[in-house]
């Protein structure tokens, strides 16, 4: 009897330090900021990121309940599909449909697997908050906490953009306003996060979501706000305007100076924003090359405008 406990007490103690050394691994995976953020080579990133995405599920492997492991999941996987793979398809959609259709499948099951997530870490802090949030999405988000407004945030991207590159599917399309109330009551808690991100999002998912034409006056509120917040730092912010806005109403001219004031933003003033910069001015750059195919007339110079 002996023997048999001494054999199990190093056995007991292993898996208890291992749990503990995941836990810490996940607090620091959810408290966000890393060297991906602050690095210059996009492609380098890019490669990195499914190894570590994989780390983070084969973390959350061993602690399934970890928050923070669950946080970083979602908000990791949405990043990725985000900006190496929906991108991906945008910018082969000109030349290859088939190519670009098979692209977006893919960016759909990684936003989806980063809601699965998403929706775990919610369910974790405010037990059956998923299940009431499909059948009654602002009565069900009345109780989430300003401290909470990342799982928010990260479960509204991961869904909203699972939807934009879902079009013909109807039954995510019904999510919508799951979405929509997700969003807003993040903007309740905290409208500042992440220096304007909230209203940031808006402009994205304006530009995305599959439907009738955004309010232009309310978006047009979001971006001064982000912007205000972001005190311009953020190339983004001006990328997802044009996109949103500027292509809606076939503004070329306004297009043009929105993507030249993004191109203009130095990406290495603020390191903390370097990676979210470059990716935002890769866009910028990829847009104006296609100002032919978004916008139907030229843009007319200051003497033909002041034409009659």
């Amino acid at each position: 009897m002996r023997g048999r406990g001494t054999v199990g007490l190093p056995r007991a103690g292993g898996c208890s330090l291992r749990r503990f050394a995941v836990n810490r691994i996940g607090d620091a995976l959810a408290a966000g900021g890393s060297t991906f953020e602050s690095d210059e080579d996009l492609e380098l990133v890019g490669d990195a990121l499914p190894f570590g995405l994989k780390l983070t599920e084969s973390l959350l492997a061993e602690s399934p309940r970890h928050r923070g492991l669950l946080l970083a999941a979602c908000r990791g996987f949405t990043l990725y599909a985000y900006a190496f793979v929906q991108q991906e398809a945008d910018r082969v959609a000109s030349e290859d449909i088939e190519r670009a259709t098979e692209v977006r499948a893919r960016a759909r099951r990684l936003y989806l697997r980063a809601r699965g997530y998403g929706l775990r870490a919610l369910d974790l802090v405010y037990p059956g908050l998923p299940r009431r949030l499909e059948q009654d999405p602002k009565t069900a988000l009345a109780v989430v906490r300003r401290a909470d407004v990342p799982l928010l945030y990260w479960n509204a991207a991961a869904l909203g953009l699972a939807i934009s590159v879902s079009r013909g599917d109807a039954e995510l399309l019904a999510r919508l306003p799951e979405v929509e109330a997700l969003i807003e009551r993040a903007l309740e808690l905290d409208e500042a996060w992440q220096q304007g991100g909230l209203h940031e999002f808006q402009l994205i998912f304006a530009a995305t979501r599959p439907g009738a034409l955004p309010d232009f006056q309310q978006i047009r509120k979001h971006f001064e706000r982000a912007l205000e917040l972001s005190r311009g730092r953020r190339a983004s912010v001006y990328v997802a305007y044009a996109e949103a806005v500027s292509v809606r109403k076939q503004d070329r001219k306004e297009f043009r100076e929105l993507l030249e004031k993004a191109l203009a933003v130095d990406p290495d003033r603020h390191p903390e924003t370097r990676l979210a910069n470059l990716m935002a001015q890769r866009r910028a750059r990829w847009l104006l090359e296609r100002a032919d195919e978004l916008f139907l007339e030229e843009e007319k110079s200051a003497e033909e405008a002041s034409q009659p």
